[in-house]
Order: structure tokens, then sequence, then C-alpha cells
């Protein structure tokens, strides 16, 4: 088994839902393009945190604490990931990056074969732990156990039978989201397994935050509250591999002006103390964050947001993450528009998630998402 430093390799997958805008995250900011397109949602250049490079992309000022991480090193930006026939729909899309299946609907997630694969025998119900209402598709598939927790402070405090009820609820909102996807008998064989060894987690949760302590002070938002929670369960050493939180609230198609900023910042400052508090509790080195987001949005602004699009943006951050600017920033220039209103992917997202499995966490890739596809490398020192 690969180790970084005697510790097992850590995945933590921050899904960002609704379709964060890439643009106006890393901004081209110098691009003429870029000014006419947007000329409500747009952000002046003078406002623009920089890069670094004096180049023609800068971060949005409320990325501020992104920035820090990013110019420490630790951040790998991958510019215009997505895939052929972007996907518009939020269902369809969020269930592709879900299943790494374009073209057909499938029965299992990306990440609940990995957690197979980490786990055959299904011996740690804490193997794959999501933090959020509701399970994630990606974590869900026939004989695979992941546990789903909506606040681990609350969690704590639950009799089994509170915890159960929680836990039936979560299995309920997967079953409204996904029967009319995969069907009646895929969906009720699922809940039928998955709940084999919910009680067992919940006993091996229930004092994880009596055994915590931490200097860092998280902000009060679900974002924050996710990671801290990931960061507790991590530190607490029960053997999660893999973790899955969510940020929700980036469909804005008004007022994205207001909207953005504050998500951002909710974001970026979450990510920042999360990786300080992993770091005070000498447990960082062996975790690495993707951030991922199912589309992004369109090139033109429509007067007070922006519509879905393509050519969105993720993020691998960590210690052994080597910083910088990964894939190619699409064009922004009006001929090289795809479909004439959005930006063109440069990378496929199976690839970011193959990088991920196989540089990261040292497993074979190929069956996990589905095909053979251009991997980056965004790491300065991976698992022996």
């Amino acid at each position: 088994m690969a180790k970084i430093n005697g510790k097992d390799p850590v995945l933590v997958v921050v899904q960002l839902t609704g379709g964060l805008d890439f643009m106006n995250t890393l901004i081209p900011h110098t691009s003429e393009h870029y000014r006419e397109a947007r000329p409500t949602v747009g952000v002046a250049s003078e406002d623009v945190l920089p890069l670094g490079d004096g180049g023609d992309l800068g971060w949005h000022p409320a990325a501020g604490a992104l920035k820090e991480l990013y110019d420490a090193g630790d951040v790998a930006v991958v510019q215009g990931i997505g895939y052929e026939n972007s996907n518009r729909s939020h269902f369809r899309a969020m269930d592709i990056w879900h299943t790494t299946e374009p073209l057909k609907v499938s029965t299992e997630g990306w990440l609940a074969r990995a957690t197979r694969d980490l786990d055959p025998n299904t011996e740690n119900p804490l193997t794959a732990v999501s933090f959020g209402r509701g399970l994630p598709r990606a974590l869900a598939a026939p004989g695979v156990t992941a546990t789903s927790v909506g606040d681990l402070d609350q969690f704590g405090l639950m009799t089994k039978v509170e915890a159960e009820q929680e836990r039936q609820q979560d299995l309920e909102i997967f079953k409204r989201m996904y029967t009319p996807s995969v069907g009646t008998g895929v969906v009720g064989d699922y809940l039928a397994q998955t709940g084999r060894d919910v009680l067992t987690g919940i006993d091996m949760l229930r004092d994880v935050p009596s055994r915590y302590s931490s200097s860092v002070e998280y902000a009060s938002n679900p974002i924050a509250n996710a990671l801290r929670d990931v960061a507790r369960v991590h530190t607490a050493g029960l053997g999660t591999r893999i973790f899955y939180t969510q940020h929700a609230g980036y469909d804005y198609h008004a007022l994205e002006p207001e909207t953005h900023p504050r998500l951002l910042t909710e974001l970026t400052q979450a990510l920042s103390d999360f990786m300080a508090d992993l770091r005070e509790h000498d447990a960082s080195e062996e975790v690495t964050i993707m951030v991922f987001t199912e589309f992004g949005r369109r090139i033109k602004d429509n007067g007070s947001g922006t519509d879905h699009g393509s050519g969105g943006g993720a993020y691998i951050i960590g210690d052994h993450v080597d910083g910088g600017l990964y894939s190619e920033y699409p064009s922004v220039k009006p001929e090289d528009w795809l479909y004439g209103e959005d930006l063109r992917h440069t990378i496929d997202f199976r690839g970011i998630y193959g990088t991920v499995i196989e540089q990261w966490m040292k497993m074979d890739p190929t069956h996990i998402v589905n095909g053979t596809f251009e991997q980056i490398t965004p790491y300065k020192l991976t698992a022996a």
C-alpha cells in the first residue's frame, strides 16, 4: 500500500453546486473581449488580484485566501476543464461528473468505484464519508458503503434511532433524485444494502468532536462547517480515505455581482482554514483537495448574471502540489467561442480524476474513470 511519510493518501473532494463562473474567478482582465462581453458582471482590472507573473490573468478580489495558497505554491489551477458536448442541465451535468459517463446513464459513481478498490470487503464503513444532506451520486454504487453525515456536532448527540432516522432521510433524498434516471430496481437494491453498516459508523463517529481541539476559527457557513468536520474525522485517525463536501449557490443567472463574491469568500477562506487546521495537527501532508463544479458559465453576461456554459475550472490543493496553471485557458476571442457563446474545454475532466487517482492515491484509474485520458502532473511528491 502506497504511503506518504508513513500515512495513507487521502482525497478531499469539494463540489461547487450550480456552476462556478471560472471566467470571473481567474479573470482574463486585460482582454478587450472580456470587457465587451461582461459589462455588468465583469471585474475592473484595478480590482483584480494579480496572478504574480505579470500576465493577463488575475484572481477575483474575493478569492484572496486562495491567492495566498496559490502564491505559496499549494494550488494547481486546471484551466478549461470539461468534456465534448457539455450538457447544460444541472442534474445531467452533475450526473456525468459523478459517474464519468457522458453518453449513458450509469449506476456507479466514480468515487464509489474507488472506495470499492480501497475496501473491497467493506470492512470500514468510514472509508468514504460525505458531509452534507443527501448522499452524492459519486459515492453510490451497489455493494459499496459510504457514510453520509449532515452535521458532526448534531450527529454525535443523536441516539442511534435518531441517527438512523437521519440516514433514512438522506436515502430518501437519494431515492427521489436518482430513481428517474437509473430506475427503481437499481435504487432499491442500493438502498437495501447501504444501511447495513450504519450503526457501526455511528458508533465510530460519536466521540470525534470531543477528541478534537484547534486554534483555527472557521467561519459559520456550510462549506466551512463541512471542512471542519473533515478535519475532525481525518485527525481522529478512523481510516477515511475519501471525503466529500458540497458548497451550493453558484447558479447565478441573476445578482452575480453580489452572490459570486460572497460564495468565493466563504469557499476560499474555508479552504485556507482547513489547510491551516490540518497543518496544526501535522495531518496535511497526506491530504490532497480537489475542487470542481459541473460546468462554467456563458461568456456574455445577461445583464444581471451569467447563464450555463462550459469550459470551467478545477483546483487541486495541498502541501505536495506543484502550484501553477495547468492545461490552457480557453480563448476568449469571439471567433473561438463554442457555439458562438461558450468557452471551449481544453482538457477532459476524466483526465483530472485520473491524475488524482493514479498519481496521488496510487490506484489504477482506468476502470474508475471509464477510460484513459490525458493527465497533468500537479505533484512534487506522491505516495511511495
